[in-house]
């Protein structure tokens, strides 16, 4: 996971607009956002995405 994405979900989470497990309401609001990137991460990784948002670590 870059530091891009990780600015991205952040800024989703803080936009206070959806449960950050809903990935699909999260793809739509960072569409929204102009955060194609991470559109296309959730898509790939879902599972990191999801121990992201777990655990706030990542595999790096």
């Amino acid at each position: 996971m870059t530091e891009i994405i990780k600015k991205q979900i952040l800024e989703v989470r803080d936009t206070g607009l959806s449960n950050m497990f809903d990935v699909r309401t999260v793809s739509e609001i960072a569409e929204m956002m102009g955060h194609h990137e991470l559109v296309e991460y959730l898509t790939e990784h879902r599972g990191e995405y999801a121990k992201f948002i777990l655990t706030g670590k990542t595999e790096d």
